[in-house]
């Protein structure tokens, strides 16, 4: 939807909209001159620009050893998504990888678009790393070594048990929330966060990221690589595929409502660790993401969509996350109203409806018991006043003044 279309069903999300646009802009102008800084941050960009705009949260030296140990793992895990590299020689790479990264004459062509120049040039990556820190260069690569450990075992091994699916986004994504709060400890900002809070703010991004990306992994070419675990959605399927049938979509669905149920059992320990943070920067940077998660997690609830293409928050709600993500009031208020949406969806029927139900219950009981929430500047409705509807038509104005220098502009 461009902005003309938001304007008209989300007007609301225009203010944001605008904001998030200069934003990307600005970051799109904020490369480093030195060669190797400049690859890494244009490439984050390029593999992922949300990453890359939050982390403009960050102090200039935190920064740079975020961009690094994202570009570190996304590496890695390039590797490890490669389904054509044979299991004997992706098995060495990855066990090693965490030594490849003080190798300068070090690279590995694999991958597709831009993954593959990140492999390709995957030697600039390394000269910003032996640029860092001593404190930060340990840490990224510990959470490497541990990293590459852990994909190795599970490249041979399915996921099975929800003990397993644990396991498997523990290594892919909870080492990276404890390698996150190595980092903001060795910048200084911050105390060292406990091992347990940190990785569920992993597995909570990582399970919404498996849950959301079903059609994508299981129509992966040549082969689909799947993470559901067994122990659920055999309950309800003989085989994963089936859930793909349109004839399947009664339990597709509840399979699917199954797996965010899970998901959401790491939700207060995440509030835990934001609740715990003090630097703003790095409020910002963590509070973002794990927002954009609950509200993920509330579109794909008992929606058969995820099973017949994306399913994503729309540009102006993830606008607006950004803009209004300020405190950790926003933080609660934006659990709870996420939560709430979730909530409403929930079928009676639904073979997991009570334990849903109990789990949106003991977030909302958290968010509650802050004290909080009626500080927050977080609303996913808004009222439309009159104000508001000033301020629409003076951004319409101004948009409409834009196409005659951008045309393009109006399709962001």
């Amino acid at each position: 939807m461009g902005l003309l279309g938001v304007m008209v069903a989300h007007p609301e999300e225009v203010y944001p909209l605008v904001k998030l646009k200069l934003a990307m802009d600005r970051v799109r102008r904020q490369i480093p001159p030195e060669p190797h800084w400049a690859f890494s941050y244009s490439m984050l960009q390029k593999v992922s620009r949300s990453f890359a705009l939050v982390i403009q949260q960050l102090r200039p030296e935190l920064r740079n050893a975020v961009c690094v140990f994202y570009l570190v793992l996304r590496a890695l895990d390039t590797v490890e998504d490669d389904t054509s590299i044979p299991s004997d020689i992706k098995l060495p790479i990855l066990q090693n990888f965490y030594r490849h990264i003080y190798d300068l004459e070090w690279r590995f062509s694999c991958g597709t678009k831009d993954y593959k120049v990140l492999m390709d040039k995957f030697d600039l990556v390394s000269i910003a790393f032996l640029e860092l820190d001593k404190s930060y260069q340990e840490a990224i690569e510990d959470i490497t070594k541990r990293m590459g450990a852990g994909m190795t075992k599970f490249i041979c091994k399915e996921v099975e048990t929800t003990d397993d699916y644990d396991e498997y986004c523990h290594y892919v994504a909870g080492l990276v929330g404890l390698g996150l709060s190595k980092l903001f400890y060795a910048s200084g900002s911050e105390k060292l966060k406990p091992d347990n809070l940190s990785n569920s703010m992993g597995l909570f991004l990582q399970k919404t990221n498996i849950i959301r990306d079903y059609l994508e992994d299981i129509n992966e070419i040549p082969k689909s690589r799947m993470f559901w675990p067994r122990q659920i959605w055999s309950k309800y399927a003989d085989k994963l595929e089936d859930f793909k049938y349109a004839e399947n979509s009664t339990k597709a669905v509840q399979c699917l409502n199954d797996l965010v149920t899970n998901a959401l059992m790491h939700a207060e320990d995440c509030l835990q660790y934001m609740s715990d943070l003090k630097d703003q920067s790095i409020f910002q940077f963590c509070a973002i993401p794990q927002v954009m998660a609950i509200g993920t997690l509330a579109l794909c609830y008992n929606n058969v969509e995820v099973f017949r293409g994306v399913v994503k928050m729309r540009r102006g709600l993830t606008a607006k996350v950004i803009n209004q993500t300020n405190t950790m009031a926003d933080v609660y208020g934006a659990f709870y109203e996420f939560s709430s949406m979730l909530k409403s969806k929930i079928d009676h029927n639904d073979p997991n409806a009570k334990v849903t139900h109990q789990r949106v219950d003991a977030i909302q009981n958290v968010c509650k018991s802050s004290g909080l929430l009626n500080k927050s500047g977080f609303h996913v409705h808004e009222s439309k006043n009159n104000c508001t509807s000033l301020l629409i038509v003076v951004l319409l104005l101004v948009a409409i003044l834009l196409t005659f220098v951008h045309p393009k502009w109006l399709n962001f």
